[in-house]
């Protein structure tokens, strides 16, 4: 005899009240364009692209908490693709000219709004507070630990 349910989640009621905030008609479904949000909500923090490529193939512009639970899961098991800090550190080390462990304040904002998951201006502004030395350069080895110890 096998066991026809499926397994009991303990997480169910956190995500229906996360699912039930953003159902703005009452229909028990969501708008598809908002589901990167309620993912968020709920803890998880996938890409734009990761979230598109999740949602491109359903068929409705809104989506059922039955059908909102896989998608999730399949979002939750997505290896993890953020970079740790000494990868991040690299990255930047490309952009010191004098490989003093600086770079410019204008040259970072300049990546941070322009290149991948780009940020506004407003966000930018918040990272780089109070971090901006007197000749305008930022120490980026401290900035990224301090960016990812939040």
């Amino acid at each position: 005899w096998r066991e026809t349910m499926p397994p009991v989640r303990d997480d169910l009621p956190d995500f229906r009240e996360a699912f039930n905030l953003f159902d703005d008609r009452g229909d028990d479904k969501i708008p598809k364009h908002l589901f990167g949000e309620v993912v968020r909500a709920l803890g998880l923090n996938p890409t734009e692209g990761q979230i598109k490529s999740t949602t491109q193939n359903l068929k409705t512009d809104r989506i059922s908490f039955e059908e909102f639970l896989p998608l999730y899961d399949s979002l939750a098991k997505k290896k993890d693709n953020s970079m740790n800090e000494g990868e991040l550190i690299e990255g930047l080390k490309v952009f010191d000219k004098e490989q003093n462990g600086h770079i410019s304040s204008a040259e970072l904002r300049h990546l941070l709004t322009n290149l991948g998951e780009r940020l506004t201006d407003e966000e930018v502004e918040q990272l780089l507070i109070g971090l901006e030395d007197k000749n305008g350069l930022i120490h980026y080895e401290e900035w990224v630990r301090k960016l990812l110890r939040y």
